[in-house]
């Protein structure tokens, strides 16, 4: 774990590596972001947050009950209602329990899946710049192609929760330079 100072507030971010498994490619250069609480005030405004700070081509839903992963973007989760258990990472990977206000920023790579949640379990979902994104699952075909796309990811502009002076380039350019993972 570790923490972030930015001008207006110091805020606790948590990272998470996750390992290629094999099958999963995850991203061994950049980690997950997790924001515990970061928007628990007001999580009915996680979605349009996300849009102002720059992350669109957003959605509201929950989360596929199997494996997949996004190739060619980064992706924001953020739990506007409700309780759910993710696992990220594959079979062999960290499963973390989420609620209402919680954020996860998933570097393009990184499986994901629902293992169960309450009945009212919501989640808004963006990408940087409302960028397109695909959609990957845990086979060989898919495997053979996220590998070459994604070392092509840029990095986001901006933070999804705050903006242009939030932990996340911090955060993913110090990874990139310690070259960690």
């Amino acid at each position: 774990m570790e923490s972030f100072r930015t001008d207006k507030q110091q805020e606790h971010v948590v990272t998470l590596w996750l390992h290629d498994d094999g099958m999963l490619p995850n991203n061994a250069q950049l980690p997950v972001l997790i924001y515990p609480g970061a928007l628990a005030e007001a999580p009915q405004e996680i979605e349009a947050r996300f849009n102002r700070n720059g992350w669109g081509n957003s959605w509201q839903n929950g989360v596929f009950n199997y494996h997949h992963y996004h190739s060619n973007c980064h992706e924001v989760l953020g739990v506007i209602r409700g309780s759910a258990a993710l696992q990220l990472g594959g079979d062999s990977g960290e499963t973390l329990h989420v609620g209402a206000g919680d954020v996860l920023v998933l570097p393009a790579g990184t499986a994901h899946k629902r293992l169960h949640s309450s009945a009212d379990f919501s989640v808004a979902g963006a990408y940087p710049a409302g960028m397109d994104y695909n959609l990957r699952r845990d086979n060989a075909a898919d495997r053979v192609e996220a590998l070459k796309e994604i070392p092509g990811v840029p990095l986001p502009a901006t933070d999804p929760v705050y903006g242009g002076d939030g932990p996340l380039r911090a955060h993913w350019q110090a990874a990139n330079s310690r070259g960690e993972g």
